[in-house]
């Protein structure tokens, strides 16, 4: 296995992504960090030297004044080294002092580098040297004022310069002290960012190899489904947003499922359904041609109602399909709802009657909404046919508007026989029956509430199916009332 397909089996490429981010983030961020610490470490070192020397100095000049001031001239120094030195011991050591013997003999030491003999030069007013070390080009004896890389400041008495004290710039005083404590400062330093860096590292892997497996999941579960696998499940936990799109694929993937469960047996129902009329008017072709019927009006009469049977089915097919599109032809009008119902069931109560079943209205005028006329004629038409087709005579139907805040609440109610409560909710999926032997001596082809449920949501209403007290069914349809009626016009007054 190559290394490009080790890392591809374990991360996936948008993993591999991520890691290549954060890694380099990483090493950007500690370089930058690195190289800006360091020289923040530097530069406040070199200042902490600066300060340092010149408190030292300080203290050099004003004992250098004093012991000039006490000896009035500057031969006690000259070319004494011993004294020299010892100036500098007691001038520059450290104020916490220096640990000695019992018999206090051992002298305080020499701070480093600052208190190096060899770091200072003394000048007489004219700039001739006494006593320490000379500029790189500075000879014993020799007037120079600017040895070099020696830096001078005056040693004042009595406001009268009576010499000069060179040192050398902080910059040129490292000593091996120093430097090995920059130096290891700059090794935990390293250390630190290295450390740092090798944990975002494994942290990234990890991060990686997680996403990496999940969406590689996820990957894999679409892609099945592309190919017409819909068995596919994920596995989700947490609260997450990746947890959260693993179970929205779980429910697609459900969905897909149901929906070619439905559309298979969508097919084979509309071709029961066809079938059935067509046998029917292929039977009695036959037998017209056979001689065994004779051509009346009675046969005639019994293919027209097969032909019709078809027509109907075809045309219910059709709307539930622009239904679906849709683009359903639909005009919408402001319209009473309680008188226009009421219209269509005094036309068919005499109808109701035949069948044995008693018609109850309580419909109010007034209540307005907004609906296409000959489609809702259309709804209650199969309301009534079903009432009529699964209500035992003697039955009762009873229909009632009332009017809420922002709704028209329509309920249409029918006696018994009833409907078990697992078969209320696919009461309106298409070619549904109760009964599985798909007997149409009760109903027709199943697709009635179908089409009640596709125009009450062209009108932007709810239909909820329930027990009904009657004994049967009951049917509860919400319709949004006219916008125009929450329109209040505005009070002008004119003064």
């Amino acid at each position: 296995m190559s290394p490009r397909q080790w890392w591809r089996a374990i991360f996936s490429r948008l993993g591999l992504k991520l890691f290549i981010v954060i890694v380099l983030v990483n090493v950007l961020v500690s370089g930058a960090l690195y190289f800006t610490v360091a020289r923040s470490i530097d530069d406040s070192f070199i200042d902490y030297l600066r300060r340092s020397q010149q408190q030292r100095l300080d203290t050099l000049t004003t004992t250098l004044a004093d012991g000039y001031r006490a000896h009035g001239s500057w031969e006690w120094l000259s070319n004494n080294r011993e004294a020299w030195q010892r100036l500098l011991r007691v001038a520059l050591a450290p104020r916490s002092g220096a640990p000695r013997t019992e018999d206090n003999s051992r002298q305080p030491p020499l701070p480093p580098a600052l208190g190096d003999p060899r770091q200072f030069v003394l000048l007489d007013e004219a700039g001739t040297r006494i006593i320490g070390r000379p500029g790189p080009h500075a000879h014993e004896g020799e007037s120079r004022r600017d040895p070099g890389e020696l830096r001078y400041t005056p040693i004042m008495v009595s406001g009268q310069q009576i010499g000069s004290l060179g040192y050398r710039a902080p910059d040129g005083v490292f000593n091996s002290i120093d430097r090995v404590f920059l130096h290891r400062q700059l090794r935990n330093l390293v250390i630190i960012l290295v450390t740092l860096l090798l944990s975002a590292l494994l942290l990234a892997g990890g991060l990686a190899f997680w996403l990496g497996r999940r969406t590689r999941a996820m990957a894999l579960a679409t892609r099945a489904m592309a190919d017409g696998d819909y068995s596919v499940r994920l596995t989700s936990r947490g609260r997450d947003e990746l947890s959260r799109l693993s179970r929205d694929i779980n429910t697609l993937a459900a969905s897909l499922a149901r929906g070619r469960r439905d559309r298979q047996q969508w097919v084979a129902d509309i071709a029961h359904e066809l079938r059935t009329p067509l046998a029917v008017l292929r039977g009695e072709i036959e037998a017209i041609e056979d001689g065994v019927r004779p051509m009346d009006g009675r046969s005639l009469g019994s293919l027209h109602q097969e032909v019709s049977q078809l027509n109907r089915l075809v045309e219910d097919l059709r709307l539930l399909a622009q239904s679906d599109a849709h683009n359903l032809d639909a005009p919408m009008s402001r319209l009473d709802l309680g008188a226009h119902l009421a219209d269509q069931l005094e036309d068919s109560r005499d109808a109701l009657a035949q069948h044995g079943i008693t018609l109850q209205c309580s419909l109010p005028a007034g209540i307005m909404i907004q609906g296409a006329p000959h489609r809702l004629r259309q709804l209650w038409s199969n309301l009534l046919s079903n009432s009529r087709a699964y209500t035992d005579s003697p039955g009762r139907l009873k229909v009632s508007l009332v009017q809420t805040d922002q709704q028209a609440v329509l309920t249409w109610e029918d006696s018994a026989p009833g409907v078990p409560d697992e078969a209320l909710e696919r009461l309106t999926e298409r070619l549904f029956r109760l009964d599985s032997s798909r007997n149409r001596r009760r109903g027709g082809s199943g697709l009635g509430l179908s089409i009640v449920s596709a125009l009450a949501q062209t009108h932007h209403a709810t239909l909820t199916p329930s027990p009904s007290p009657l004994g049967g069914l009951r049917w509860t349809l919400r319709f949004p009332l006219d916008p125009q009626d929450f329109v209040r016009p505005f009070a002008t007054t004119v003064e």
